[in-house]
């Protein structure tokens, strides 16, 4: 007998591959400063996982405050966020997705950043090759997470019922949307998101260096 395995798996990107989450946050509070905000990691943990119109939003509703839109993102431009290009993948995560890519499970990301951001990243990070879909959201016509749209173009893009699937979040609008589109989720909270409510997941662990191909397919099994 074969080891139980799920029928794909569809990772988030923010947050969950590499901490992109950390040096934007910093950027992010630093350019509010310039107006006299102060941005905390708890205000800031509200905005992730939003899409660029969503996530202005609840920015201006995290500092209590109306914002010249342009104003602010010259501000942000200004900071030095190259850091964020040398962040490495997030522990358990290359491991992962080697352990699934010998148990011949199809992988995704599902993402409300746009693809030339997520290609980007996993070219750098040598992780490309892994994943067959790469739904983003510009492939979906902007409508960023907590829509379902770009875990369900990723379960189409795999071939797959996303009953039969599992998704890896971090953030609560990503639970929100892969809950939506029918997937059991996993949660993996980052240093930010860790600050908001993420109870919605089926499960939830430190990191991915606690998961397993048999665990994923549990939680497929229990959708």
């Amino acid at each position: 007998m074969t080891d139980p395995t799920p029928a794909a798996v569809v990772f988030d990107f923010d947050g969950l591959i590499f901490d992109s989450e950390t040096p934007i946050y910093v950027a992010s509070a630093a350019a509010m400063a310039t107006f006299g905000h102060e941005l905390t990691i708890e205000a800031w943990a509200t905005v992730v996982g939003h899409g660029d119109d969503d996530g202005w939003v609840a920015l201006q509703a995290a500092v209590g405050a109306e914002l010249d839109r342009d104003a602010y993102e010259a501000a942000y431009a200004a900071q030095d966020r190259s850091w964020r290009d040398r962040q490495p993948a997030l522990p358990g995560v290359a491991d992962l997705l080697a352990a699934l890519a010998a148990a011949e499970v199809p992988c995704g990301i599902a993402s409300s950043s746009p693809a030339a951001w997520v290609e980007t990243h996993l070219e750098r990070l040598a992780l490309r090759h892994r994943f067959t879909s790469l739904a983003t959201r510009d492939r979906v016509g902007g409508r960023a997470k907590p829509a379902p749209d770009t875990y369900l173009l990723a379960c189409q893009d795999l071939g797959v019922d996303p009953a039969a699937a599992v998704a890896i979040e971090d953030s609560a609008p990503g639970i929100a949307a892969a809950r939506a589109a029918g997937l059991a989720v996993l949660c993996v909270p980052s240093e930010i998101t860790r600050h908001t409510d993420l109870s919605a997941a089926d499960r939830h662990v430190a990191d991915l260096t606690q998961v397993t191909v048999a665990d994923l397919a549990s939680l497929a099994d229990r959708a």
